[in-house]
């Protein structure tokens, strides 16, 4: 369990949704620029021993849903998160366990979309996640853009 406030709450909000609780997962690290969740393969096996794609796709819109949050909480707004649409390209399969880490796209500013919600009550993030393989190379990465409304909680 993290001991930042922040991150055990978000943990807790995870494990509050059946769906996520199931698949286990867990906070490994978060520095402001990356979220990384950790999940064990074994609750993520597929009919070929290896992880389960809707697993993988789950797990970096979940991190980039917390990284969003996160940045949010700490510069002081109060939002919901939403992912808007996303996009998941598998390209090796994953026989270990489960690391997704989320971060700003290249072009973005959690600065631009904090004066965007302040000014006008929503703001749109566009994040880039991936799930990298034991050797460091890429089992799966994506693109989601996630939209932050405030007011709402």
């Amino acid at each position: 369990m993290p001991s930042d406030p922040a991150l055990q709450a978000l943990h807790a909000h995870y494990q509050a949704m059946p769906p996520v609780a199931a698949l286990q997962l867990r906070i490994a690290s978060f520095d402001d620029d990356c979220l990384r969740l950790q999940a064990p393969l074994a609750a993520h096996l597929n009919d070929k021993g290896c992880a389960f794609g809707g697993s993988l796709g789950s797990l970096m819109t979940l991190a980039g849903w917390g990284l969003v949050t996160l940045r949010l909480q700490r510069a002081g707004l109060a939002a919901e998160v939403y992912v808007a649409d996303s996009s998941v390209r598998y390209r090796a399969p994953l026989y270990a366990d489960l690391v997704a880490e989320a971060r700003l796209d290249e072009g973005q500013s959690w600065d631009a979309a904090a004066a965007a919600l302040r000014e006008h009550g929503r703001a749109s993030l566009q994040l880039q996640a991936c799930v990298r393989l034991p050797d460091g190379g890429i089992a799966a990465e994506g693109r989601a853009r996630f939209v932050a409304i405030a007011g709402v909680e």
